[in-house]
């Protein structure tokens, strides 16, 4: 009996504030949904470091005047450095066949490129590829036969740069859209508390402890928050197969970007509809201790 009569209150005050109900739910699901989107782009940032860092290559390009010895001494400090995994030397033929193989559907660039203009280099793979400035200060500039010394590290920070930005974008108006929703369910609360007044009275004089007649209003917020965390669930779902695994096919196919398996989207749901029930309940509960007494 105590079981039915708390969830009939429950559906009582469903229906009676039913229009802040609805938006408590939307704003409640926009808010996951932020968050949810957030945690997705945390994911593709993380797979897409794992892919492209791995892939960083040091490009220690040599001066037209470097010498035998010059040249013989720079491989024997990349044999003798524990951060060189692997390497190669292009000499300056090499470095234009490879420059006719990947501009090859551009043959006027490839006419008026002097053979002579493209510089004989070692080509370094690291064995943490994240330590590519390491290269750089063992070889400055300039010096004993080194012209350049360039990575490809420095313009993937800037791009992880950019899409840290973004997620961490994202996450902060999905914080503000939460703080909207735990003051629209605070005041929901208090109006759902206020309409029934008489009846948590009543039942307060019969002997109902204040936890008793608190629990359908609790109850009322998480279920908010549950129904507002299964919206942002649908909007995860939409939004990989619309705009993930449609829009974002080819970058997918290229291995530009990594995919979203359904397996995240199956880890963040649960994340963010527990979250949303947790924190709907807890805002329904301070509010009924500090602004409501029943």
């Amino acid at each position: 009996m105590r079981v039915n009569f708390v969830l009939s209150e429950v559906a009582t005050g469903l229906r009676r504030n039913l229009t802040m109900t609805v938006a408590m739910i939307l704003t409640t699901g926009i808010s996951l949904a932020l968050m949810g989107t957030g945690l997705v782009i945390a994911n593709m940032i993380s797979d897409m470091r794992a892919i492209y860092y791995d892939k960083v290559q040091v490009s220690i390009y040599l001066s037209d005047d470097v010498t035998e010895e010059q040249r013989e001494a720079i491989a024997t400090q990349l044999d003798d450095s524990p951060d060189v995994a692997n390497y190669i030397y292009e000499s300056k033929a090499e470095a234009y066949q490879r420059f006719t193989e990947q501009f090859s559907q551009q043959p006027a660039l490839v006419e008026n490129t002097d053979p002579n203009a493209l510089p004989e280099s070692f080509r370094v793979e690291l064995v943490n590829p994240e330590r590519y400035p390491v290269i750089a200060q063992e070889f400055p500039n300039g010096e004993n036969g080194v012209d350049e010394v360039r990575d490809e590290g420095d313009f993937l920070d800037r791009l992880f740069s950019l899409l840290n930005g973004a997620r961490n974008a994202t996450i902060a108006v999905a914080v503000v859209q939460a703080l909207a929703a735990l003051l629209l369910i605070s005041n929901t609360i208090q109006l759902a508390a206020f309409n029934r007044r008489n009846e948590t009275n009543i039942m307060r004089l019969v002997g109902a402890s204040r936890w008793y007649t608190q629990l359908p209003f609790i109850l009322e917020a998480a279920l908010a928050g549950l129904l507002g965390g299964l919206l942002a669930t649908v909007g995860l779902v939409l939004t990989k197969v619309l705009f993930i695994d449609r829009t974002l096919a080819g970058p997918i196919k290229a291995g530009i970007i990594p995919p979203v398996d359904w397996g995240v989207i199956a880890t963040i749901s649960p994340v963010i509809t527990g979250a949303g029930m947790g924190l709907a309940a807890i805002a329904a509960y301070v509010t009924l201790r500090l602004y409501v007494r029943l």
